[in-house]
């Protein structure tokens, strides 16, 4: 199951609105295949994994996937179906299927064919895996990361006329390659006035997510280089709707994961009404007092009304640090 997890994390960021799996094919102790779901609309990775066998299945052979097999027709057929097909006797799956609808659906099916079944073998790890589908196959929401580089003092910028950096240009490259797994990058309309970003990925083979600007005004330079570049058609600027409603309309257009890059108005907003479900922040060895705070908000009320973080990483990153964790009362599958 490690195996076929390593064959998912191959297709991470790449198969939205699907989610990413893998599968290996195991004979008399050996992987003699390896599959994974390279996008939505192509085979599945249990499908690919028996394709690349390129033989008849040993009755002896088992198939490990990180995902239940799906059981209805999508962009492809079930899975179930041609599993069976295939011959397959025996398959060991890691998390269940996230949607309440299918949920345990194709393990019954497969089990009702005769075959061996063994679900739940690294099922946190797998679900883990998916944090952002399985959020908006329940909810139709998508999952909100908050990201920013910061000081120690808590601001996201240095005082007029010093460098722009805070972090590192290697916590940079870190944070490109969390872009490359989102479907969308949200901002405001300070951020793209003031530090004229480029929101790219720059990482060979990855998509570029969709780039999303909230302005009440509409009143942005056309010449931003988000506007000007070669990815200005996936460029899509919201106005008056609040951020709630512009999150509830992107996952109703199959957006199943969005970062907030800033500025601070919009961290702030989206902590205090509960919006985020991940944090990940990037703090510079630096004190600046600069003028923009990362999450200004309106403030908890109290220390027992204070938003905390569980399941937290550290990471250090050269002289950076960068932060990873989850809202215990953050908008994690709320309505």
């Amino acid at each position: 199951m490690h195996a076929a997890l390593a064959e998912a994390r191959k297709g991470a960021g790449q198969t939205s609105p699907n989610p990413a799996v893998g599968a290996v094919l195991v004979v008399d102790g050996q992987i003699v295949a390896k599959g994974h779901h390279k996008r939505s609309g192509l085979p599945h990775a249990e499908i690919e994994c028996l394709r690349n066998f390129k033989k008849p299945i040993p009755k002896r052979s088992v198939l490990y996937v990180t995902l239940e097999p799906c059981s209805t027709t999508g962009r492809t057929g079930p899975c179930t179906d041609q599993i069976i097909a295939a011959g397959v006797k025996r398959i060991v799956i890691g998390a269940t299927d996230p949607n309440p609808a299918h949920a345990a659906r194709g393990i019954a099916i497969l089990k009702d064919a005769g075959l061996e079944v063994q679900a739940g073998m690294l099922a946190d790890e797998c679900a883990a895996l998916n944090e952002a589908f399985n959020k908006w196959i329940q909810t139709r929401r998508p999952f909100v990361i908050a990201k920013c580089g910061m000081t120690l003092d808590g601001r996201l910028s240095a005082p007029p006329g010093e460098a722009q950096w805070i972090t590192s240009a290697a916590s940079r490259r870190h944070a490109r390659r969390l872009r490359a797994e989102v479907d969308a990058i949200l901002i405001g309309a300070e951020t793209v006035r003031t530090d004229n970003p480029h929101l790219t990925v720059r990482l060979p083979g990855a998509k570029q997510p969709w780039r999303i600007v909230l302005s009440r005004s509409g009143k942005l330079p056309r010449d931003a280089r988000i506007f000007a570049d070669r990815f200005a058609a996936q460029t899509v600027v919201y106005g008056e709707q609040s951020l709630d409603e512009v999150l509830r309309e992107l996952g109703a257009r199959e957006i199943t994961s969005v970062l907030l890059e800033g500025g601070g108005e919009i961290l702030g907003q989206a902590l205090d009404q509960r919006l985020v479900d991940k944090v990940q922040l990037y703090l510079g060895p630096v004190f600046t007092g600069g003028p923009v705070v990362a999450f200004p908000g309106t403030g908890a009320g109290s220390t027992e009304q204070a938003v905390r973080l569980e399941r937290i990483r550290y990471e250090r990153i050269g002289s950076d640090m960068c932060v990873i964790g989850y809202p215990k009362q953050g908008a994690i599958f709320s309505e």
